[in-house]
């Protein structure tokens, strides 16, 4: 359909794979001659992309909707993306919605508009989950400084919580040389760095060529990035602490490119919790991989997800966990409070945990978090670091990332704007993050 002058608007719930799906499709809009404006103008199309994951989606998505409505009452409301395949019937019943497709639909969404005319009931095209077994490449440019590059989808493995295989369908992976052209185009765009994402990118290469092989593996795919030419900076989102080998940590302390940041999921620090989990690891390959790369990358970031009351989970059981992390050197947590989700092992089980109690065991770790993370910063304190400075003025202040994850401000100077500069980080301000000075420039200490 070409639908010149039309308007179409996104939302993004969840995840960056997400946020890179996102921008795909909205190219392909942009091929029918829809112009993209923001979520918050009048559109004639709304596409909202949702997310399983998070706590209390179902209301967010509500709450959009009538974000739409309420600027444009007669625009056309379309929801994709996870929550979109697992619960479609649910979302076309909510006032407003139109249409809602699934999992291997959303890519190709501008064949499903027509007239743009509301409909009374929300239209449901969703597939049987085993269907999504092919591959859509895609990346993010969110801001001009970092674009999320998609590498791989789906997961095989069967976390008794987790709904992701039942959203997005079996592991698969794009093509390496794929891969590396989106790579060399977003470096031609001036984007100084490439954050890789996928459900599970550590088992990067299954279902390359459609079949369950691995022509190439996670380690491949880094070694074919690191030379590619014109990225400053190659970072890994999140990989299971089973598939992250030495090998590759040697090769992230060696590269041109690859930045010591990574975010290993823990999940549990008890066995027996993992156990009931099916997360394929116990505790100690979790210290292993953490002692090797501090061996190698003293100065390296480590992000950690982990998830409270899950059921079962004894005060013994979470106090284990709280501990093995206090003596983990690790940098920060992202902590998920136990939730519920149809179709999973964990929502039989017996032994639920009281809410009351989830949530204190969560602030629990979030003040660990806290201390963990001004630990770091502490011990950056009078280091030598590259920072790439952000694009958005924050009351005042331009923030920035260092290669290894701390966060920067200094007065906001739009010239600063997707710029790399040799810094020493000098003191940490009252908000956190840290101040610093520039390194043989000549420019204004921050």
């Amino acid at each position: 359909m070409n639908e010149a002058g039309k308007k179409v608007a996104f939302y993004t719930l969840g995840c960056k794979l997400n946020f890179s799906e996102t921008a795909t499709i909205s190219r392909s809009f942009k091929s029918e001659g829809f112009e993209r404006v923001d979520f918050s103008e009048s559109a004639d199309i709304y596409v909202i992309n949702t997310c399983s994951v998070t706590e209390n989606a179902d209301k967010r998505f509500k709450t959009i909707v009538k974000q739409a409505q309420k600027i444009n009452p007669d625009a056309f409301v379309a929801a994709v993306g996870c929550y979109a395949q697992l619960k479609p019937e649910e979302l076309a019943d909510v006032d407003g919605v139109d249409l809602v497709l699934g999992a291997t639909e959303k890519f190709k969404i501008t064949d499903y508009l027509n007239d743009l005319s509301k409909n009374d009931m929300g239209e449901v095209h969703s597939c049987e989950i085993e269907d999504a077994n092919f591959y859509v490449g895609s990346y993010s440019v969110g801001d001009r400084t970092r674009a999320f590059l998609k590498v791989q989808d789906g997961c095989d493995y069967k976390c008794t919580y987790c709904t992701i295989p039942l959203a997005r369908g079996i592991s698969r992976s794009d093509t390496l040389a794929n891969v590396i052209k989106n790579a060399q185009e977003i470096a031609a765009q001036n984007i100084k760095e490439i954050v890789l994402t996928g459900v599970n990118i550590g088992d990067y290469g299954k279902g390359e060529f459609g079949n369950k092989k691995h022509e190439h593996t996670f380690l491949d795919l880094v070694k074919a990035l690191d030379n590619v030419d014109g990225i400053e900076r190659l970072r890994i989102s999140s990989i299971e602490p089973n598939l992250l080998k030495n090998e590759t940590i040697k090769l992230v302390s060696e590269s041109k490119s690859f930045v010591p940041h990574f975010h290993i999921p823990l999940q549990s620090g008890n066995n027996e919790l993992l156990g009931k989990m099916s997360r394929r690891y116990k505790r100690e390959l979790y210290a292993d991989r953490v002692s090797e790369i501090k061996k190698l990358m003293p100065n390296a970031c480590i992000g950690v997800d982990v998830i409270v009351g899950f059921p079962g989970e004894t005060e013994a059981h979470f106090l284990d966990t709280y501990t093995f992390l206090n003596e983990l050197d690790i940098s920060y947590l992202h902590v998920f409070t136990y939730s519920e989700r149809e179709n999973t092992k964990a929502a039989e089980m017996e032994h639920a945990i009281p809410l009351r109690q989830r949530k204190k065991r969560s602030k629990m770790l979030r003040g660990l978090s806290a201390k963990k993370r001004r630990a770091f910063y502490e011990s950056q304190l009078n280091t030598s670091h590259k920072v790439l400075f952000e694009g958005e003025n924050k009351q005042g202040y331009i923030h920035g990332f260092t290669e290894n994850y701390v966060k920067v401000k200094a007065p906001w100077d739009p010239g600063l704007v997707n710029t790399i500069h040799h810094i020493t980080l000098t003191e940490i301000d009252e908000d956190g993050l840290m101040r610093f000075e520039y390194e043989n420039e000549n420019l204004l200490t921050a």
